[in-house]
């Protein structure tokens, strides 16, 4: 095939009222002659994120005035501040009245620094995103160029490498090859890896080696879409806090969704609505129509230029448009982690917009975990630190006063597949049945059990049993709730991405054990900022849950107790995906009662017994049903 110049989506849906703003505003970078600042304006913050990943990122400035023509505050009442940002003499932080509109982040410096480093300091007001917690990690630095899976993570430095005599400089070093080079991958071919054809802007005036080769642990080489670890295959790799499923529209799985077609345009043409394969992938205004679009179809993927092409489908597959890719080059699918390809292998549903749903849930995860920059770098540096860990560790905190509840509970706790997780069971004056210490014992996972007398409240309780958990991130589970086995999972991936203080699914399916079916109920808008999750899915880094004060000593709402905490702390709350979590309705035993009718009146669907795609994404059982769309309360009655 001949060499590839752009690519496009055709097809793709028309933008919405803030996306056309947006687009009429764009990204420009100006600076005024003899003034050591910038004016930087923005049509949206996707477009902001975007210049982290241009060469005029890098550039020193002494000041900047950041505009942006359309911000929407991530909850009701929202005063955020900016970022670290050294040399700082003065700011300030103008937000809009209604918390939607012009937002300015203004800045002056003793001392020029990077434009990227104003840009991360604004970004803390505009769109705050803390990173995923780690007892320890490497220092990532990159040396001459300006990889586009970077993102607000990482140092990027122009020149020789700094000396520092007291601790080593730099952990990982990544640095653009010296010319063109080639890098063998899994399947014995040739892939192309070289600063000129992937990307890479910059050439150091002292070339590409280290000044001080004791300054740095390892380096590996890097183009503009991931690296090449010595002796290894080249990693594809995509900034998770850019590209991902945030801002997802609910109706993406629904039959008349869009559908969109991914065109490769050769070298020499360059259509319009095109975006150079060369380029940092999707940008702003793809990401904005992919949020509206339910199926990308990929008719013919080339075999040229397999690390680009292998980048575009991985960040494809990370926003959640489900990808039909009837079939992948091998010097592409190579390239592509074997979960995502597995996933991108299998047939499209043929009917059922839960199907559907579930499709995208398993794309996007499987993207994330292979090949997200803050998992897939810390997996690599793990070969050469091994004493880290390349994900954090989780605390499953599962409260309890009915043992009959335990061994139904600890099993999905136990099936979870998440590799660090730590299981603290809180028995609230109760007894462990034997059976389930058997079960805990023979598992192979950490386990911790506390027992709290029954006279305490649900809140000591579970500050109690938080005290003794020792993972970096806790999770509160229900003893009467269902969970797929993906669901730690799920969290730590949209905490990731997020970057929200909480995490957590919406109730929106729920179980009525006394009819035996499950309903599908409007309970927010998943992936997307909000302010209430459901308590039994809550996930929060075990600093930030003692830092807002932890759990209230409250007899019942301590889920509420903790979201107003995090919310008056300033801390923002995400909901992901509903997928894996279902909130079972029994006739007795729950705080809160307002009956079945109350579920049932606004249900939109609903299936007879438990669905599989509901609680863990996974493929239809054979035979199974399909959905029943448009259900409501007379349909309920029938039962």
């Amino acid at each position: 095939m001949k060499a590839l110049g752009h690519w496009r989506l055709v097809g793709a849906p028309a933008p919405g009222r803030a996306e056309r703003l947006g687009r009429l505003v764009g990204l420009r970078v100006l600076r005024i002659p003899g003034v050591p600042r910038v004016l930087v304006v923005a049509g949206s913050t996707d477009r902001l994120r975007d210049l982290l990943a241009r060469p005029v990122s890098v550039l020193p400035t002494s000041g900047a005035m950041v505009v942006l023509a359309y911000w929407r505050a991530p909850r009701r009442g929202w005063s955020g501040g900016i970022g670290a940002l050294e040399h700082l003499c003065r700011h300030r932080v103008a937000l809009p009245r209604r918390g939607r509109g012009v937002a300015v982040v203004t800045v002056r410096l003793a001392r020029p620094v990077q434009l990227r480093e104003v840009l991360r300091a604004a970004l803390a007001a505009l769109a705050p995103s803390r990173p995923l917690p780690a007892p320890a990690g490497p220092d990532v630095t990159s040396q001459a160029t300006l990889p586009a899976y970077l993102g607000s993570a990482g140092t990027v430095l122009l020149g020789e490498l700094a000396g520092r005599p007291e601790i080593r400089a730099h952990d990982v070093l990544l640095r653009a090859p010296l010319g063109t080079g080639a890098s063998s991958g899994p399947s014995g071919h040739a892939v192309g890896w070289s600063s000129s054809r992937h990307g890479n802007e910059f050439s150091s005036r002292h070339g590409n080696e280290p000044s001080d080769p004791s300054g740095y642990a390892v380096g590996w080489s890097t183009g503009r879409h991931g690296i090449g670890p010595p002796g290894a295959a080249p990693v594809v790799l995509v900034d998770g806090l850019r590209v991902n499923p945030r801002g997802r529209r609910p109706d993406c799985h629904h039959p008349d969704a869009p559908r969109v077609r991914l065109d490769f345009v050769p070298a020499g043409r360059r259509p319009a609505g095109s975006y150079p394969l060369a380029g940092p992938g999707l940008t702003a205004p793809v990401l904005a129509a992919l949020r509206r679009t339910g199926v990308v179809d990929c008719p013919e993927v080339p075999d040229a230029e397999p690390v680009a092409v292998a980048a575009l489908l991985v960040q494809l597959a990370t926003t959640g448009a489900v990808l039909r890719v009837p079939a992948l080059p091998p010097r592409v699918a190579a390239l592509i982690a074997p979960e995502l390809r597995a996933v991108l292998a299998a047939p499209l549903p043929e009917s059922g917009t839960l199907a559907l749903e579930a499709r995208s849930v398993r794309q996007r995860r499987a993207a994330l975990r292979g090949h997200a920059t803050g998992f897939a770098l810390p997996r690599l540096a793990s070969t050469v630190f091994p004493g880290l860990g390349p994900v954090p560790s989780v605390s499953a905190v599962l409260p309890t006063r009915r043992p009959e509840r335990l061994p139904a509970a600890v099993r999905m706790l136990l099936g979870q597949t998440y590799p660090e997780l730590e299981i603290v069971l809180c028995l609230h004056g109760v007894e462990l049945p034997e059976p389930v210490r058997a079960a805990l014992a023979g598992s192979g996972r950490p386990y911790e059990i506390v027992r709290v007398p029954a006279g305490a409240s649900f809140g000591t309780a579970l500050g109690v049993a938080t005290g003794r958990a020792r993972g970096t991130l806790v999770s509160k589970f229900d003893d009467d709730d269902s969970y797929g086995a993906e669901h730690v999972w799920d969290l730590v991936l949209a905490r990731h991405y997020s970057g929200a203080t909480l995490v957590g699914k919406g109730s929106e399916f729920v179980h009525l054990e006394n009819r035996g079916v499950t309903l599908r109920r409007p309970s927010g808008t998943a992936e997307s900022d909000c302010v209430v999750v459901a308590g039994g899915t809550m996930l929060i880094a075990r600093g930030d849950l003692e830092a807002v004060g932890g759990w209230r000593p409250v007899p019942r709402s301590v889920d509420f107790g903790l979201l107003d905490r995090v919310r008056r702390d300033g801390g923002g709350i995400y909901r992901t995906h509903p997928l894996g979590y279902v909130y079972h309705r029994r006739g007795t035993g729950h705080t809160w009662d307002p009956g079945e009718e109350y579920f049932l009146d606004d249900a939109v669907a609903y299936w007879p017994g438990l669905p599989a795609e509901v609680l863990d994404g996974g493929d239809p059982t054979p035979g199974g049903r399909p959905d029943i769309p448009g259900c409501n309360l007379r349909c309920g009655r029938r039962w």
